[in-house]
């Protein structure tokens, strides 16, 4: 499912930048994940993508999906309350009085934290901008793909308490300039979903 998903993603990404006009042939450049799926998306896109349109391919550890620390792969409530019920309840209480924004899972990392390190990860997005390579994408999660763009935009919090993870070869294009602002929509969803694939994405989304 996931490398027809990812090169169906390509092949979209390859419209997208033949429709782009001056400067010659514009090149991409590839930023991706360390986990594992998302390296193997990362390869199933760059296969759909013509080789004069793929620019530099790097890896980098601040692009990795939120630490759920005790509750990794538990995607259900009454599960983590049952397998672990002191600390489920320290963390609803961290829900309920400060946010799902601000609270850890147990041994984990909260959404802020992923928020922190992705303004880092923009940083040197923005430097690349500057030196011209402004054509990016960005293969990573549902928590760090909408803290990127999070910072990128410069939502509030609220906005990302209200708004859904991605599902996995969806993208999102931002684009714009420093001058006019820079504006995000959904150019692709994918169309071929693994079966349960939208309850994974609320159990994370929660």
């Amino acid at each position: 499912w996931g490398h027809r998903q990812a090169a169906e993603a390509g092949a979209v990404i390859a419209a997208y930048m033949s429709g782009l006009t001056g400067r010659g042939v514009q090149t991409l450049r590839v930023w991706y994940s360390p986990f594992l799926r998302t390296r193997q998306s990362k390869d199933a896109l760059l296969e759909a993508l013509p080789v004069e349109r793929i620019g530099k391919v790097r890896e980098d550890y601040l692009l990795r999906e939120q630490d759920f620390g005790l509750f990794t792969e538990i995607y259900d409530h009454a599960e983590r309350k049952q397998k672990f019920p002191d600390e489920f309840e320290k963390w609803a209480r961290l829900r309920s009085n400060s946010g799902k924004f601000y609270a850890r899972p147990p041994d984990g990392e909260s959404r802020a934290d992923v928020a922190q390190r992705m303004r880092l990860f923009l940083q040197t997005i923005m430097h690349e901008a500057r030196h011209g390579h402004d054509n990016v994408v960005i293969v990573g999660h549902g928590v760090t793909n909408r803290a990127f763009e999070m910072n990128f935009l410069q939502h509030p919090v609220d906005w990302f308490e209200r708004s859904d993870n991605p599902g996995n070869a969806d993208i999102t294009l931002i684009e714009g300039t420093r001058e006019v602002g820079y504006t995000s929509t959904l150019l692709h969803q994918a169309t071929d979903r693994q079966p349960g694939q939208n309850d994974l994405r609320q159990a994370y989304g929660a």
